[in-house]
C-alpha cells in the first residue's frame, strides 16, 4: 500500500518520524518533502500528495503544516480528496467513519511526535462505515 506525503518545514521532524514508523510497518511511501527546515510555500509540496491520492497512485495521503489548515485547504481544491485537519486519534476515527477522509492534515505546531503515530494508526486501520454517512460523502463534491 502506497502512502504520499508532504510538509512545509514545520513538519520536516514529524514527517521524518512518520516515513519510518510506516516503512517499519510495511508501507511504501512517496515524500514529496520538504527535507528541510528552511521556509517553503507549503502549496508546492501538498498539491503532488493530491495528485497522488486523486490520481490512485497512493491509497491515502498525509501532510503536514504548522496549524494544518493551510496545508489541508489546498489539498481540498483536488477533485475527489477529503483531507482532514485532525489533532487527536478520536478526531482522526471520525474523519474515516464518517467522512471516508483519505487525506490526514496534522498540525505539528499543535501535536506531539508520539500523538501523531497513534494517529497516522487510527487513520489507516479505520474503515469508512458508509450507510448513511456515504449519501452525506456523496453531497460533498459540487458540479461546477
Amino acid at each position: 500500500m502506497n502512502i504520499s506525503i508532504g510538509n512545509d518545514h514545520a513538519g520536516t521532524g514529524y514527517k521524518e518520524a512518520i516515513i519510518k514508523h510506516l516503512e517499519d510497518n510495511g508501507y511504501k511511501v512517496t515524500n514529496h518533502g520538504t527535507n528541510s527546515g528552511d521556509s517553503v510555500d507549503y502549496p508546492d509540496f501538498i498539491h503532488p500528495v493530491a495528485e497522488d491520492v486523486s490520481s490512485g497512485r497512493s491509497i491515502f495521503g498525509i501532510i503536514i503544516c504548522g496549524s494544518g489548515n493551510g496545508a489541508s485547504m489546498t489539498a481540498n481544491k483536488h477533485q475527489g480528496i477529503r483531507a482532514a485537519l485532525c489533532w487527536n486519534k478520536e478526531i482522526t476515527a471520525l474523519a474515516r467513519l464518517h467522512n471516508d477522509a483519505n487525506i490526514l492534515g496534522i498540525p505539528a505546531r499543535f501535536t506531539a511526535i508520539p500523538q501523531v503515530l497513534e494517529m497516522v494508526d487510527t487513520f489507516l486501520n479505520t474503515a469508512f462505515e458508509g450507510g448513511r454517512h456515504k449519501r452525506r460523502v456523496d453531497k460533498i463534491p459540487m458540479n461546477c
